[in-house]
């Protein structure tokens, strides 16, 4: 079966967390591939007044995905516009950040780390080894570029999506690159918050095509389905385009939403999960099991889902659904 298992892996990873605003539930599952290549980051708390929650569908490998998970939130947090309150900035900028910090020696170490190619002890000692450049500048730059045998390491060709919303009092702010998807649900309906960034949509063709690629077969030079991704350098090598003007661009699409009472849940959640369900069948399938399962948590629900969608298709992925719910009843709480 090449990349695939003979019978999927059904083995579930779960979480569960809440505050005094907010819970959420996460459950992910390899299914049917060989390996698993998503990652997440669940942070209620990123700081007194703001919750942050990522997915990440790594393509290529594991690295990219893990690379974002552990690192793109704290990017927001040291963005300038973060501190003025510009939250979509913050994280636009951070996703571009992310291309800039795998690249050169420390790029190259932290991938490797991360990819179980060099363990903890030996990256740092390589890291005392070869010494940051610029230590008498006056900035300080919190990812010095390092001096190495990997000085000239581009990035990794392994890439990563990255769908990520910001709770900040009753502004949610989504960011999405690639094909997972934020979906809430506003009384039952569902509205999706970002877009599948595939090579055939007209404006991301036309980059393509600008850039000097192509498009075979639904995939960007014949070999990537999508046409925005973290990661993928060898699509981000012409050195006359600014980053959001390559073939595959880590620019986000961000989009700005006043949250209301109307809120019953949002998802965020790889293509895994859109390959078996449409956005609308997700949010009814949600809704039917807070209705009908006494004192659910959220976590169940996840796993629940996993499980069914893994049953019905034979072709889904990887599968990281992740759900977030906010003001439900006290009767669809479970407290």
């Amino acid at each position: 079966m090449g990349i695939y298992l003979s019978t999927p892996k059904t083995e579930k990873f779960s979480e569960d967390g809440e505050n005094d605003k907010l819970r959420f539930g996460l459950s992910s599952m390899q299914g049917w591939r060989a390996s698993m290549e998503d990652a997440h980051a669940a942070f209620p708390d990123l700081d007194n007044s703001t919750s942050f929650f990522g997915v990440y569908d790594g393509h290529g490998g594991k690295v990219v995905a893990k690379f974002c998970a552990k690192y793109l939130h704290q990017q927001v947090l040291k963005q300038e516009a973060y501190s003025a309150g510009d939250l979509g900035t913050s994280v636009q900028k951070s996703f571009f950040r992310m291309d800039e910090m795998m690249r050169g020696q420390r790029g190259w170490r932290e991938l490797a780390v991360l990819g179980d190619k060099i363990n903890k002890f030996t990256g740092m000692i390589e890291g005392l080894i070869w010494s940051p450049r610029g230590e008498a500048n006056d900035q300080i730059d919190d990812w010095a570029f390092e001096e190495g045998p990997h000085s000239d390491f581009s990035g990794p060709t392994s890439g990563s999506t990255a769908c990520v919303a910001i709770i900040r009092n009753n502004q949610l702010v989504v960011a999405n690159a690639g094909d997972s998807r934020c979906v809430i649900s506003r009384k039952g309906q569902a509205y999706n918050l970002s877009r599948d960034h595939k090579p055939e949509l007209e404006v991301e063709k036309e980059r393509i095509l600008k850039a000097g690629g192509f498009i075979h077969a639904g995939r960007v030079n014949g070999s990537l389905n999508l046409a925005r991704a973290i990661g993928d350098m060898e699509f981000k090598q012409n050195k006359y385009l600014p980053a959001e003007k390559q073939i595959v661009t880590a620019s986000p699409d961000i989009n700005t939403v006043e949250l209301c009472d109307d809120d019953d849940f949002m998802v965020l959640a790889c293509d895994g999960i859109w390959d078996c369900m449409s956005s609308q069948q997700l949010v009814d399938f949600i809704h039917e099991q807070l209705n009908s399962v006494s004192r659910p948590l959220i976590l169940v629900l996840c796993s629940i889902y996993c499980h069914h969608c893994n049953i019905w298709s034979g072709h889904c992925s990887w599968q990281t659904p992740y759900l977030w719910v906010l003001d439900l009843p006290d009767d669809h709480q479970g407290k």
